[in-house]
């Protein structure tokens, strides 16, 4: 038996840009999963069949921080790249340092 191929989960609550990224990672040969919320992502397994997240800092409920805290409580090594569309006051560094790899 093969081992399962591992997805991109992209999470965020705007479809327009959840299924552009989608459509970005697949166009570039990888495979991608979207979520609309990050409580969608975790009740559904999807940290367990995931290489990486992409999330958006700003959502209704789990914000991609609080997901970022929640990965790295389980002291799972997913890399976590946090997406924002409306910049505020904390900067890249902000979020590298929470454990993010990207932002």
């Amino acid at each position: 038996m093969g081992m399962q191929a591992r997805t991109i989960a992209v999470i965020d609550d705007d479809l327009r840009v959840l299924e552009s990224l989608i459509n970005l990672l697949a166009s570039c040969g990888y495979k991608a999963e979207g979520y609309c919320s990050a409580e969608e992502f975790l009740e559904s397994g999807g940290l367990q069949k995931s290489c990486c997240v992409i999330t958006d800092v700003e959502m209704r409920q789990m914000s991609g921080l609080g997901l970022l805290h929640h990965i790295n409580s389980t002291a799972s090594s997913l890399p976590v790249v946090i997406i924002t569309g409306k910049p505020s006051e904390k900067s890249e560094s902000f979020y590298l340092e929470k454990g993010a790899i990207g932002f």
